[in-house]
């Protein structure tokens, strides 16, 4: 079997190495990351909300099969214990006197939720650990269909896993070039470990690019005369990490809640997830504009406390407590494109740059799997499957024809 390098070792570059793992050799597989942290963005950052049925007809298939992943892989590996694996419900919340709708999720600050699938006619009351505050509140999922996990906890899960099977992981160090063999076929790739500067050549004739955000960068590094920019841009967003008493270790025995919220500032619609281990985490301040750091770590230092304090006042709001302990504040970057779709596709050849190519497949290819957009944690086990038998050359467990590069 070709032996493929990864270059990512976030979620969705772990779990193409896990699945990839399943059918092939794992000391055949290279994770490379350059960041000295590993899960420092998206990967770590994110909200770790799952949704089976929320998605476009080009995705539908992948979220459904990654949603059925995300269960079994939790049953199997007791993932309730090991990364907070819970049933969920999605409830919205939104003023009384405001009865505006919002299109599916995108940069502007819209909610996510009008992408729900349930039935949003009736209303509910709200759960118990949220305050009394008079909003229209409805359940917009049916039952089985959402769940909640901690991102960090089931990427680092699943880099344990990679790693007992013998897939090799590259850390902190980049891929800065690749070399051809006589018929202009791709057969190497270097990889510079960036704390000692040591440079190492890897005989592969598949690549993988998985660097979320980063992936244009990383392409462009790889090959330098292809004039194909990668559609992929970076929406950055801060979070909240916070313990509240009134989420408590009996309302998590009854499930988690994502809680979809309109609000009257524009460009912010917050979302709060109650997860287990008495963790409620709030997001919805995104930014296009915000500069991508050149490696993940940097990010820390370009936390806005503005924004933070913006997430602790709706925090505070919607739980009714001014004394709130802080468990963390993020800011990550998640890549996405312009259809709201995201990429899971072989490159052609033809965008290489010229007089260069890859061997056919499952032999050889340069693939890329990337701008999930906010559902990265969501579609990763269904990408991670997809991509090894695409890669594998074997059946595709869903259809992602849709998921094509299309420049």
């Amino acid at each position: 079997m070709a032996t493929t390098v990864i270059l990512g070792a976030g979620i969705i570059g772990t779990s193409t190495a896990y699945y990839l793992s399943k059918h092939q050799p794992a000391t055949s597989i290279h994770l490379v990351e350059p960041s000295p942290e590993l899960f420092a963005s998206a990967s770590g950052y994110a909200g770790g909300f799952l949704a089976k049925d929320w998605f476009s007809p080009a995705s539908a298939e992948l979220g459904a099969l990654s949603f059925e992943e995300h269960r079994r892989l939790a049953e199997k590996e007791d993932g309730a214990r090991k990364w907070g694996y819970s049933r969920s419900t999605s409830i919205s919340l939104s003023p009384a006197t405001n009865e505006r709708r919002v299109d599916v999720w995108c940069r502007d600050g819209a909610s996510r939720a009008e992408a729900a699938s349930g039935d949003q006619s009736s209303s509910i009351a709200a759960p118990s650990w949220l305050k009394e505050r008079g909003d229209i509140v409805r359940v917009i999922s049916d039952e089985g269909t959402v769940a909640q996990v901690d991102p960090l906890q089931l990427s680092q899960f699943l880099l344990q896993k990679c790693l007992d099977a013998g897939v090799k992981l590259h850390h902190p160090a980049k891929a800065i070039s690749i070399q051809a063999d006589v018929r202009n076929e791709l057969s190497t790739i270097c990889i510079a470990d960036t704390r000692s500067s040591t440079e190492t050549d890897i005989p592969c004739t598949n690549v993988v690019i998985a660097a979320g955000a980063w992936s244009p960068h990383v392409f462009g590094q790889l090959f330098p005369m292809s004039q194909l920019r990668l559609p992929v841009s970076s929406l950055a967003g801060h979070s909240l990490v916070v313990k509240s008493p009134k989420w408590t270790w009996e309302h998590e025995q009854r499930g988690c809640h994502a809680v979809f919220m309109e609000s009257s500032q524009p460009g912010y619609s917050p979302e709060i997830f109650s997860r287990t281990g008495g963790h409620i985490y709030i997001a919805g301040l995104n930014s296009a504009t915000e500069l991508l750091p050149v490696v993940a770590t940097d990010l820390k230092g370009k936390i806005s406390q503005f924004a933070i304090n913006r997430l602790r006042e709706t925090v505070k709001d919607v739980l009714g407590e001014e004394d709130l302990e802080v468990v963390r504040e993020g800011l990550c970057f998640r890549p996405v494109t312009d259809g709201g779709t995201p990429i899971l596709s072989r490159i052609p050849d033809k965008y290489l740059g010229p007089s260069l190519g890859t061997r056919p497949a499952p032999s050889g290819g340069v693939y890329l799997a990337t701008g999930h957009g906010p559902w990265g944690i969501s579609m990763s086990l269904g990408t991670g499957k997809v991509m090894a038998e695409m890669i594998q050359g074997r059946e595709l467990s869903a259809d992602v024809s849709r998921l094509a590069l299309n420049v």
